[in-house]
């Protein structure tokens, strides 16, 4: 317990210094701006009037912000496997150490400048989704429940990503990560209903982890029955975080043995 204020200050610290790298590489902070928002626009104008969600959505805008929200979640998170990979890379680690800062705090503070990338960019999206359309219905109460349910995700999916930037022999291996999270909601409810994909497809995209978390989102902000999805959703980023933070823990070990 008394290590505990040091490591909480080396991960402030790192914490900024993670966002200052941040805020020098221009290019990689306006692709994560820019693509859930430009993804979106392409979704509800150029397909939208194409597809068929039910009725219980006045406009197809109504069904996609939630599943773009996590997208943006994912592909923001992604990019910290690629930032912990140039850190191993660098040698910057050998000097942490040299100064006595443990895994701990630098990769808890990759996750927190992670999490302040995400909150930013989700807000853009968000903007952008009012402007173009999109009408919450949602309570005091549903709008924290979905803040919940969506910085949950931020933080296990940033978690997950540095045990990746960790295991990742490259930054440029590490960037593949990226790919595979912006996948991930495609095969799931973030941009058509699950009932319309092909029959093999269901048992993946019903119980894979995005599923739940957009389902959540999107009957807490339009203020729909929710079911178990939030508790789901959650359990989902608990067992996510769990792995994701032992992972991590013992592949720092091994690549600064």
């Amino acid at each position: 317990m008394s290590d505990a204020p040091g490591i909480l200050t080396h991960a402030a610290v790192m914490t900024g210094r993670s966002l200052r790298i941040s805020r020098r590489n221009i290019d990689a902070v306006i692709t994560s701006l820019m693509l859930p928002v430009m993804l979106m626009l392409i979704f509800v104008y150029f397909f939208g009037g194409a597809i068929d969600t039910g009725t219980a959505y006045d406009s197809y805008v109504m069904y996609v912000v939630p599943g773009v929200l996590l997208l943006c979640a994912g592909f923001g998170s992604a990019t910290t496997a690629v930032a912990v990979s140039e850190d191993m890379k660098g040698g910057i680690i050998d000097r942490f150490r040299s100064l006595d800062v443990g895994g701990t705090p630098v990769l808890a503070g990759h996750v927190a400048a992670s999490t302040v990338r995400n909150l930013v960019s989700t807000t853009l999206v968000f903007g952008v989704a009012l402007l173009i359309g999109f009408r919450p219905a949602a309570s005091l109460g549903g709008w924290i429940a979905a803040l919940g349910v969506l910085l949950a995700y931020i933080v296990a999916l940033s978690w997950i990503s540095a045990a990746i930037g960790l295991l990742a022999r490259t930054p440029e291996a590490a960037g593949g990560f990226t790919f595979f999270m912006s996948f991930l909601p495609y095969p799931s409810s973030a941009f058509v209903p699950v009932d319309s994909m092909p029959g093999w497809l269901h048992g993946f995209a019903d119980h894979q982890p995005v599923t739940p978390a957009i389902e959540a989102l999107r009957g807490l902000l339009l203020a729909q029955p929710v079911g178990n999805a939030p508790w789901v959703a959650l359990a989902w980023a608990a067992g996510i975080l769990t792995v994701a933070v032992g992972l991590s823990g013992a592949l720092f070990k091994v690549r600064t043995a």
